[in-house]
């Protein structure tokens, strides 16, 4: 077990960090003479290093809260069939809805993100928290019911639908991130953040399971009106699972809520506004300080989330390389797309999984992290060796494709990890709360920047 919990732990980097023994001396200095300064020291040292002891239940729950978290962003993406089947006859629709879908998704996120952030007076994490899964639980219920009526709605009409559900649902994701990070920051656990982060990277992984499972287990049809009715009975698995999630989420933080109630209510967690009058109060940061204290590794965690916004668009693009006349159904379009999905989302999450092993950690060497970034660029291309829009593929092989998305899944979930994780070592200890908020602001901009670029290739 403590092996276990060895991996989630910062190793020694073999650089010299921030000299905050120096910081604290000073403060001391200017706070007292001889030992009252020194004393004083000691007390805001001892509060920089509380932590709540470490429980597995709780670190379950934030695993679970990053599956919920991201769990309605990956559903959209790995319905993508689904949705094709609806706008059948409208080429527009069918070339633009995807890059539609991301832009809504990450525009509206990155808006909820910075209103919330300057709403902080009197605010109370697990009430965002709540709500966000709430929010989703009648989304993805109102999307299952979708699938059972109006089916004979125009194709322009569910599209508008399908953007106004979104653009609730990446609300609600807002809702869930700021509620979710702010809360977790009180525990002081690594460990719990780095759970967290798993569960976001599971949640791309198992929508692209589930829709796999739902649409293997509907028998094969020939017509397109059978098709269609079985790309929605399919569909309606899909959404009630992502509902049975959130649902399963909520009991299980609602129980770490009782179970915590007095020590959350004593340190502040349930509500913001509740100030410790022994604890000084925080100094504002610039996001101008921000930025330059950690430019290579907030630069690089936007290029890094930019480029990743291109490969929905050519998943629900390339298809198997085989004869649609002898075809295995796990390589039809309905299954093989989330097939893609899921080769994708596992390397991401292998690259967070192994951005925990001490001998990895890049984050001291900042320029070649920023180099890695955008030396990611180059997969890009290898797109267009693949069998795009059935016009037939250079590399005539699924496995390359595969190999395409899995490189760039495990680069993304290495890059993106190892900048948030590492961005906190060349801040001030005071700063690093904000810091944390900054780069998430920043990854945010980068989904938000490669949607939009993203239209370049629909």
């Amino acid at each position: 077990m403590e092996r276990i919990k060895d991996l989630f732990r910062s190793p020694k980097v073999a650089y010299d960090p921030l000299d905050e023994t120096a910081d604290h001396e000073g403060d001391a200095l200017m706070q007292g003479d001889g030992d009252d300064g020194l004393l004083n020291s000691q007390i805001q040292d001892e509060r920089e290093v509380v932590v709540t002891p470490f429980s597995w239940v709780d670190y379950v729950v934030f695993m679970l809260l990053g599956v919920a978290m991201l769990w309605a962003w990956n559903m959209f993406l790995a319905a993508g069939p689904y949705f094709q089947s609806r706008f059948q006859g409208n080429e527009w629709l069918l070339a633009n809805f995807q890059s539609a879908e991301l832009t809504v998704s990450t525009v509206a996120n990155l808006v909820s993100m910075i209103v919330l952030a300057n709403m902080q007076a009197n605010a109370s994490y697990p009430r965002r928290i709540i709500i966000g899964l709430l929010i989703n639980i009648g989304i993805f219920t109102l999307l299952a019911l979708s699938t059972l009526a109006f089916l004979g709605v125009s194709q322009l009409r569910y599209f508008w639908f399908l953007m106004c559900v979104i653009l609730v649902s990446s609300t609600a994701t807002g809702l869930l991130q700021n509620g979710i990070f702010a809360f977790m920051a009180g525990y002081g656990r690594e460990e719990y953040a780095q759970g967290n982060m798993t569960g976001q990277a599971i949640a791309g992984v198992l929508p692209c399971i589930v829709q796999i499972i739902s649409v293997l287990s509907v028998p094969k049809v020939n017509s397109t009106e059978e098709a269609v009715h079985e790309a929605s009975k399919s569909a309606t698995v899909y959404f009630l699972t992502a509902s049975g999630i959130s649902i399963i989420t909520l009991l299980a933080f609602s129980l770490l809520l009782i179970r915590d109630r007095s020590r959350l209510s004593n340190s502040a967690l349930l509500n913001a506004s509740t100030e410790d009058t022994a604890r000084p109060p925080k100094k504002r940061v610039s996001l101008a300080l921000l930025y330059r204290k950690t430019f290579f590794l907030s630069t690089s965690v936007f290029i890094t989330f930019a480029i990743a916004m291109f490969f929905p668009v050519f998943t629900q693009r390339i298809q198997s390389v085989h004869s649609p006349d002898n075809i295995p159904r796990i390589l039809e379009p309905t299954s093989f797309i989330p097939l893609a999905f899921l080769i994708w989302n596992s390397g991401d999450l292998i690259g967070r999984v192994i951005s925990a092993v001490p001998s990895l950690r890049i984050t001291h060497r900042p320029h070649l992290v920023l180099t890695l970034a955008l030396a990611r660029i180059l997969l890009i291309p290898l797109y267009y060796l693949c069998n795009t829009d059935g016009k037939g593929a250079v590399i005539s092989s699924d496995w390359f494709y595969f190999l395409v998305q899995i490189t760039y899944g495990v680069t993304n979930g290495f890059m993106g990890t190892m900048c948030m994780m590492g961005a906190v070592e060349y801040v001030d200890v005071a700063e690093r709360e904000a810091t944390g908020a900054f780069m998430t602001l920043m990854l945010v901009g980068g989904l938000t920047a490669g949607s939009i670029l993203s239209f370049l290739l629909a």
